[in-house]
């Protein structure tokens, strides 16, 4: 998919190639998302693992944005990572990710954990908050 910014810079979301591994963990590591950074092989082999593997990139720069998840493509689509570089923020881009995502499987609900700094994206885009737990391999 093609996306125009408004200084028409054309951007693409594609499929997940291996070759994008690396500059997708220095995107982590950038963001000081310190457990997909460092985990290297465990999150190499969730993105050989995940249905829902798309990068954001431009012809210059190549990769500056990502979104990884899973979904039966019939109710439940999961965000599990949505990650736009900082110089692109603030463009539409997540907004463009989760359009072209709700698109491409249009009966899905989409769920997704955000921080405190992403909540209020997310609630302006119509989200809403629901209930969950989480426990990770060490608790």
């Amino acid at each position: 998919m093609e996306i125009a910014l408004k200084d028409n810079e054309i951007l693409f979301i594609r499929q997940f190639e291996e070759k994008d591994f690396g500059k997708i963990q220095a995107l982590n590591k950038e963001e000081g998302w310190t457990n997909l950074a460092e985990n290297h092989l465990n999150t190499k082999e969730a993105w050989e693992n995940s249905n829902v593997s798309y990068v954001v990139e431009t012809e210059e720069l190549g990769i500056v944005g990502y979104v990884r998840g899973l979904t039966d493509t019939r109710v439940s689509l999961f965000i599990c990572e949505l990650l736009i570089e900082k110089n692109y923020r603030g463009l539409g881009l997540g907004k463009k990710i989760i359009h072209y995502l709700h698109n491409k499987y249009p009966t899905t609900r989409i769920e997704l954990l955000a921080n405190s700094s992403s909540r209020s994206f997310y609630e302006g885009f119509g989200f809403r908050t629901f209930y969950g737990f989480r426990k990770t391999s060490q608790e």
